[in-house]
């Protein structure tokens, strides 16, 4: 089979590797139909994810059909269509019932990081009877890609680890496709007051506005600037909830300027370096900072909620790529200011591979 490998120095190839096998009587082998490329990935092209070592397959997102089952798998059939989640869940260890199935001791993020992933024509998923979703009728399966990560994400790390209520005052800090897709969920469910965001490129800044954003913040005239007009719209008090999706010492110190006495800061962004903690201003404001890593736990409850209407992850596929052209898939979702892309979609063909290595 054609999969995307991580060769290290910051390179991918495309290789033809064995057809994954079951190897357990909980595996599920899945012919991907789609996938994507997530900000992760690029934190591992970058030597950020030391788990992940050259030669693995990358990706933790897709959606695909069921090709074969091990026989402890009795949730599903073969030839049924799924949702890859990106946390792999055992279902019974400690953390797994405890919801937090990103530290599950068997599973968490391993699919492209300590195990192969879904950037190829066909995956090995463990656990699939707690790792695998089925897939609605009538959700366009590219879109359904989201929900592998994206939303989930959004939701476990940025609106419900932020405390969002309703009437808050909510900052933003990052326009990529976690940080809109926050925006959408805190407006759509959650009712705040006012919502501000904080992030670089203008063209995002507008379709944040667009989106509903009462208010939409550069940083490109400087932090200072930026965090001064944020929070002159609080009164000079900071926000309720922050949420920072970016993962930089700049974005997390722009996220501690923010936060108001009482308020949270979640943090989400996939950090590869240190960053300051200013707790000498902190730590008489009552605040609370919270990371995780996300456990998809929601996963089932978000496609619900996408079936219903109530949020609509489509504007988060900017860009749709055949397999063959998965080269260009990483440059455009490498540049989103100069191809103003968001979420790229990978679909799988018979196409031959042509495009040269980057």
């Amino acid at each position: 089979m054609k999969a995307v490998v991580y060769t290290g120095n910051a390179t991918i190839s495309v290789e033809q590797r064995p057809k994954p096998s079951l190897l357990e009587p909980t595996d599920a082998i899945v012919k991907v139909q789609h996938t994507t490329i997530c900000g992760t990935d690029l934190h591992i092209l970058q030597g950020h994810v030391q788990t992940c070592t050259p030669g693995r397959i990358l990706g933790h997102e897709g959606v695909g059909i069921i090709e074969s089952l091990g026989k402890g798998v009795t949730r599903f059939s073969v030839g049924q269509p799924v949702l890859i989640s990106c946390i792999t869940s055992c279902g019974t260890c400690h953390y797994c019932r405890k919801r937090m199935a990103s530290q599950c001791t068997s599973g968490g993020w391993i699919l492209g990081n300590t195990i192969d992933g879904t950037q190829a024509e066909y995956v090995r998923i463990p656990h699939a009877s707690f790792s695998l979703h089925a897939l609605p009728e009538g959700l366009d399966p590219k879109v359904a890609v989201t929900l592998s990560d994206v939303l989930p994400t959004a939701y476990e790390c940025g609106i419900l680890n932020g405390q969002i209520q309703p009437g808050s005052s909510v900052a933003i800090i990052g326009t990529g496709p976690i940080g809109l897709m926050a925006l959408q969920m805190a407006r759509n469910l959650f009712g705040p007051a006012m919502t501000a965001v904080v992030g670089r490129g203008q063209p995002r800044l507008e379709a944040a506005k667009a989106m509903g954003a009462d208010h939409a913040i550069s940083v490109l005239k400087g932090q200072e600037d930026a965090v001064s007009s944020a929070l002159a719209l609080t009164g000079g008090q900071g926000f309720d909830a922050v949420i920072e999706a970016v993962g930089t010492n700049e974005s997390f110190d722009i996220a501690q300027s923010l936060v108001g006495a009482g308020g949270t800061i979640a943090s989400l962004g996939v950090f590869g370096a240190p960053c300051d903690l200013h707790l000498e201003e902190l730590w008489h404001r009552n605040i609370c900072i919270k990371t995780r890593l996300v456990d998809a736990c929601t996963t089932p409850d978000l496609l619900r909620i996408v079936e219903s209407g109530k949020i609509d992850p489509n504007f988060l596929v900017s860009h749709s790529f055949p397999f063959d052209q998965v080269y260009k898939a990483y440059e455009t979702f490498q540049a989103p200011s100069k191809y103003g892309s968001l979420k790229v979609v990978i679909s799988m063909s018979e196409a031959q591979l042509t495009a040269p290595k980057l």
